[in-house]
């Protein structure tokens, strides 16, 4: 039996961050973490990135769903790492982490935890963006 995809991956990116770029970020803080990327369950992310190629493009060539939440419901999620930046931009101190723990939470009504914290990725080889991404766990 193959094993159960059980993680989702809150992103945050600057816009017009390449579908080659997040690929990377993923897989390096997979990783880094000892994590299956085809444990993967979904992405999750704010929807004032409901349009971003690369998010759209990463997700729809692995199949996995993506779903946006809004800056309110992020608001509402408690996560370890806020960010005044980030709040200063998009009205809520988190989108990785708190679209990681709300989208695991949504899809279960298992408890769920944040399996890796926010990690910001600037550089992948020569591609140009900037990701930030945390990764939640559902309890089974």
């Amino acid at each position: 039996m193959s094993h159960q995809s059980n993680l989702w991956v809150g992103i945050g990116c600057q816009r017009g961050t390449e579908c080659k770029f997040i690929e990377a970020a993923i897989k390096h803080v997979f990783q880094e973490n000892n994590l299956s990327l085809g444990a993967i369950a979904g992405v999750a992310t704010i929807d004032s990135k409901a349009n971003e190629a690369g998010l759209i493009e990463y997700c729809y060539s692995r199949n996995l769903p993506l779903i946006f939440f809004t800056a309110e419901e992020l608001q509402n999620v408690n996560v370890p790492n806020p960010s005044q930046i980030v709040g200063s931009i998009v009205q809520t101190l988190s989108v990785a982490e708190a679209a990681a723990i709300l989208a695991a939470s949504v899809k279960t009504l298992h408890v769920t935890s944040l399996r890796v914290p926010k990690q910001i990725i600037r550089s992948v080889q020569d591609l140009k963006g900037a990701v930030t991404l945390a990764v939640s766990w559902q309890r089974m």
